[in-house]
C-alpha cells in the first residue's frame, strides 16, 4: 500500500490559494510534479484532517514555518480518503479479484496523486487489452494530420483485394464499418499481419452490414485501418510505424504492440505499457500536444452516428446498461443514457478506453484531470476496473478542482 503525491512547492503551489509562496517547513521534493514518500506526503498536507481550511491561508507564520495553502490541505485529505477506500476494497472479492493495481491522477496544474496496492507500481508493465485502441487510433490519426491519409479514404486504395465500396477510415476507427467478424489468425503469433487482414476481409465481405449502419466493438476494424496506415506510410510493418511515432512524440518509450507477436500485433488489444507512460499519453492529448485541433476534436467526439445506428456489440452496454458512444479509439461516457441508442451526453465530459483486464484510462474534461487505473486482472474483469475507479471518482473530481483557477 504505497501512496505517492506530487508536491509542487513554491509559487505554483501558493497560487492555489492566491497568496505569496510561503517557506515550506516540511521535507519536500526538489521540483514541481516530483513524487514524495507517503511519510513526506502526510507531513506536507498536515496530519489533522479536521484542521479548518481557512487556517492555512490566514494564520501568520509561526516559528515552525508557514502553514500550507487551503487547497493543498484539502487535496491531502482527499488523497488519504482515496487511498483508504482503495485499500479497503483491494481484497474485497465482490469488487475485485485482483489486489494488484496502481491509480494515478494528474490535475491540470501538474500535481499527481499515485496510490499502489499489492505488487504494482506506476512503472509495472501491463498488457493493455482494449486500452491500446486509443493509442493505435492516435498513431493512425497522426498520418491524417500529415496528409498521408484522410478520414474518408477507402481501403481499396491500398489493399488490392478490397472490392466493397463505401467503407472509410473514419468508420473503421469508430467501429461502424460493418467489418466486425474476427478471423482466427488475429490471435496467432506466427500469422502474417497483412494476410490476416485479407482473411478478415474475406470473412466479412459478403455479409457485412452497410457501412455506417451499425456499431460493433470488434478488433477487425482496427486491423484493417492499421494495414491501410502501414501501406499509406510506406512502412514495412506496424512495429516500424509505431517506432517512428514513438521517436517523434517521445511517448511510450518502453511500450510495444507485441501480442500475440510483434509481427502480427492486435492493434485493438495487443500492447504493453506502464501506467506512467499511459498517463503521459493522456496528458499530451488533454493539453493538445498530440494531433491537430480538428483531428483531436474528431477523435474525442461522437463518431458512432445517429441513434439510428444499430448497436450490435457494446461491452459497456452489456456490463453496465449505459449507452456510451464512441469516438476514434475511445468511449464517450454517459451515465444518464440507459439502453441501446440512448446516448445523450455530448462530447468532452469524460472519455475513456477501459480494457478487458480491468485497466481504466480516462480524460475528465469537466474537472480537467487525467487518470489511469493500471492493473492486469483476469480476462473479462473490465467491470472490476470501473468499480475500483468509481469508488474514488467523486473525490478525484474534488481533488482536481481544489486548486483550480488559483
Amino acid at each position: 500500500m504505497k501512496t505517492l503525491v506530487g508536491v509542487g512547492w513554491s509559487v505554483a503551489l501558493a497560487a492555489c490559494a492566491g497568496a505569496e509562496a510561503p517557506e515550506a517547513s516540511v521535507p519536500v521534493a526538489a521540483a514541481t510534479g516530483a513524487e514524495a514518500t507517503a511519510a513526506e506526503a502526510t507531513a506536507a498536507v498536515g496530519a489533522e484532517a479536521s484542521e479548518p481550511a481557512a487556517d492555512s491561508s490566514t494564520a501568520p507564520a509561526s516559528t515552525k514555518g508557514a502553514l500550507l495553502p487551503a487547497c493543498t490541505l484539502q487535496r491531502g485529505r482527499l488523497e488519504r480518503a482515496m487511498a483508504a477506500a482503495l485499500d479497503r476494497s483491494a481484497t474485497d472479492t465482490s469488487i475485485t479479484t485482483s489486489p494488484d493495481f496502481t491509480l494515478a491522477l494528474e490535475a491540470a496544474d501538474g500535481q499527481r496523486f499515485v496510490h499502489s496496492h499489492g505488487e504494482s507500481s506506476l512503472d509495472t508493465p501491463y498488457e493493455s487489452a482494449s486500452t491500446s485502441k486509443w493509442v493505435a487510433a492516435a498513431v493512425i490519426l497522426e498520418l491524417v494530420d500529415q496528409g498521408v491519409l484522410t478520414l474518408d479514404a477507402e481501403p481499396s486504395r491500398w489493399l488490392p483485394f478490397w472490392n466493397v465500396p463505401g467503407v472509410t477510415l473514419a468508420q473503421l476507427l469508430s467501429f461502424t464499418s460493418g467489418f466486425s467478424q474476427e478471423a482466427l489468425c488475429i490471435h496467432l503469433p506466427n500469422a502474417d499481419f497483412a494476410d490476416c487482414v485479407q482473411s478478415a476481409y474475406e470473412l466479412n465481405a459478403a455479409a457485412a452490414p452497410a457501412p455506417g449502419s451499425s456499431f460493433d466493438y470488434s478488433s477487425t476494424h482496427l486491423q484493417i485501418a492499421g494495414l491501410m496506415a502501414i501501406r499509406a506510410a510506406g512502412a514495412a510493418s506496424w512495429s516500424e510505424l509505431f517506432a517512428s511515432w514513438q521517436a517523434r512524440t517521445g511517448l511510450f518509450p518502453t511500450g510495444a504492440f507485441d501480442l500475440p507477436s510483434s509481427e502480427n500485433p492486435r492493434l485493438a488489444g495487443g500492447m504493453h505499457w506502464t501506467g506512467r507512460e499511459y498517463l503521459d499519453f493522456l496528458r499530451a492529448l488533454q493539453d493538445g500536444a498530440l494531433l491537430q485541433p480538428a483531428t483531436r476534436a474528431a477523435m474525442l467526439d461522437n463518431q458512432r452516428g445517429s441513434a439510428a445506428v444499430s448497436v450490435l456489440g457494446s461491452p459497456v452496454l452489456a456490463a453496465t446498461g449505459q449507452d456510451w458512444s464512441y469516438g476514434f479509439g475511445n468511449w464517450l461516457e454517459c451515465a444518464s443514457a440507459l439502453g441501446a441508442n440512448s446516448f445523450d451526453c455530448g462530447p468532452e465530459h469524460r472519455n475513456s478506453s477501459p480494457g478487458a483486464y480491468g485497466a481504466y484510462p480516462c480524460i475528465d474534461f469537466d474537472h480537467q484531470y487525467v487518470a489511469i487505473l493500471a492493473r492486469q486482472g483476469g480476462l473479462a474483469t473490465f467491470r472490476e476496473g470501473l468499480a475500483l475507479f468509481d469508488l474514488v471518482a467523486e473525490d478525484a473530481a474534488r481533488w482536481a478542482d481544489a486548486c483550480a483557477g488559483g
